[in-house]
């Protein structure tokens, strides 16, 4: 294939995934906004952010199907919502290498095995979401209500364990591996779509390994806070994206410890 059908190839497949991510980016913010089969929207949870806990129909710790479903899903989907404008450089990475080196096979289609795999990887943390949540509800640690912890000092604790992270030899490595793309796309290289989905696995993995302290954090501010949730999708974008990542996520680390331990001491 000659240069210039390379590059009109090129641009037909980062158009194709641009806009498919940002057709799934849309309906994701959407479904995180509306609060879709929730009692509340997340725009009734924010302007009722100050709120730790209200009286709710459903008993602490409750579960059915179709709620317990419902909880997922709302986890789920914001974690596509949040981590979608981080991943999706590497997507286009991807598909770019693809392009240049596949003889056969849809680009897109590879290129999209790759990122159900990486959200694959966040259903997974979006289960222990719910069974936490639902676990520190029926402990009366959570409400219910307003999906947030209601005594202040959890959340501090909360607060400097996910500061504390931020320093730990697990972190780096995590990190370290979703700042260099280029790198673990050469080094984990699959063929095929199957190839490509434990490929996305396993970046999702790493990503997990890299944010889930900080998706902790949903529990101190509200789960469907969405200052919350956008402040920390744009961090997790600075984190990876940037070149002072790993400067900024130590200054973040250290200044969430101190913002818990002038909780504990009263001072915030």
């Amino acid at each position: 294939m000659s240069g210039g059908l390379v590059e009109a190839a090129l641009r037909r497949d980062r158009a194709v995934l641009v806009g498919a991510m940002g057709l799934l980016f849309l309906l994701a913010g959407l479904y995180t906004v509306f609060g879709i089969g929730m009692n509340m929207t997340a725009l009734d949870m924010t302007r009722m952010a100050g709120m730790r806990d209200m009286p709710s129909m459903r008993p602490a710790g409750a579960r059915s199907g179709g709620y317990t479903l419902l909880v997922f899903l709302m986890w789920w989907v914001m974690m596509v919502a949040m981590m979608l404008p981080s991943v999706a450089p590497v997507i286009l990475l991807y598909a770019a290498l693809l392009r240049r080196t596949e003889s056969v096979g849809s680009t897109p289609a590879i290129a999209g095995s790759f990122l159900a795999g990486y959200l694959l990887a966040w259903a997974g943390f979006s289960m222990l979401a719910t069974l936490a949540q639902w676990g520190l509800e029926a402990a009366g640690i959570v409400s219910a209500s307003m999906m947030t912890l209601i005594d202040t000092r959890a959340g501090a604790a909360v607060l400097i364990a996910a500061g504390a992270f931020q320093f730990t030899p697990l972190k780096d490595a995590c990190l370290a591996q979703c700042q260099s793309p280029a790198k673990f796309l050469s080094e984990r290289r699959r063929p095929g779509a199957s190839g490509a989905l434990v490929m996305g696995l396993e970046h999702g993995t790493y990503c997990l390994g890299c944010c889930w302290a900080l998706m902790a954090l949903l529990f101190v501010g509200g789960i469907m806070n969405l200052y919350w949730i956008v402040g920390l999708a744009a961090f997790v974008a600075l984190e990876k994206l940037t070149p002072y990542g790993r400067a900024i996520s130590r200054v973040a680390g250290a200044g969430l410890v101190v913002w818990g331990i002038a909780i504990l001491a009263g001072l915030a």
